[in-house]
């Protein structure tokens, strides 16, 4: 039976902390997995440190997948779904950091479940990898109506059972917010999202990154409710309140 989970990770000028992330996965110990590194058309040397990486690992478990050019992260991560080998899909963003017993943990968690798609706790973390302390708690489920008020499902978070959703079924759209547009998606069609209350992930926050500017967020989320979700202006301003209250929380 397939076990294996495909760790998929877009690469776009990583080059600091892509050799840390690939570390985190090595180190899981769970090891039934690959890991699909899908190379964006950086312009610093991401590729070049993947490559050595690979070289010096010999490690036939992990691949690197090149991209022709730079078509942003749903591009690139539906493109390492559809290299995907595994029956589970797990994202990791290129600058974000696991838990050595994170695979483990949420498989053996989904499998309990019977889920089919899951998501876990995380913690923010600075430049240098390190955990701040502000660690995000998450709920036990999520509904399609619960996640619209309550965005905390983060990406390199979250596990899926590709018996259980078809691989067409995950591919991102090409719209800001790619990855919360099909979290709604997938709760919409009558999917239930179980959280894993655990501290497994490091969420990195570097510089003027586009999750860390506020205004740009605001315009994203607000976008989501009328443009993908067409949801009225009233319930669209209820959400996002509810939305915005807990995104503050999430972050003092």
């Amino acid at each position: 039976m397939n076990q294996m989970i495909s760790v998929i990770v877009p690469v776009y000028n990583v080059e600091k902390y892509i050799h840390e992330t690939i570390q985190s996965v090595v180190n899981q110990t769970y090891q039934d997995w690959e890991l699909l590194l899908v190379e964006d058309g950086s312009s610093d040397n991401s590729r070049a440190v993947i490559e050595e990486y690979i070289k010096a690992s010999a490690g036939e478990n992990i691949r690197l997948v090149v991209q022709p050019e730079n078509g942003g992260a749903a591009r690139a991560r539906n493109r390492g779904m559809k290299e995907a080998k595994g029956r589970y899909i797990a994202y990791l963003d290129g600058d974000d950091l696991w838990a050595p017993d994170k695979l483990e943990r949420q498989l053996l968690f989904l499998q309990e479940k019977d889920a089919a798609f899951t998501f876990t706790g995380y913690e923010f973390a600075n430049e240098a990898g390190e955990g701040t302390g502000k660690v995000v708690r998450v709920p036990d489920t999520l509904s399609y109506h619960q996640a619209l008020g309550n965005t905390t499902i983060f990406t390199s978070t979250v596990m899926f059972d590709t018996q259980k959703i078809p691989k067409e079924h995950l591919e991102m759209p090409c719209v800001k917010s790619e990855d919360t547009a099909l979290w709604f998606r997938i709760l919409r069609s009558g999917c239930t999202a179980y959280g894993l209350d655990e501290n497994l992930v490091k969420y990195r926050r570097v510089g003027k990154s586009l999750s860390s500017n506020k205004i740009e967020a605001v315009r994203r989320i607000w976008n989501l409710y009328r443009k993908s979700e067409k949801l009225s202006l009233a319930a669209s301003a209820w959400y996002f309140c509810c939305w915005a209250v807990r995104a503050v929380k999430r972050r003092v």
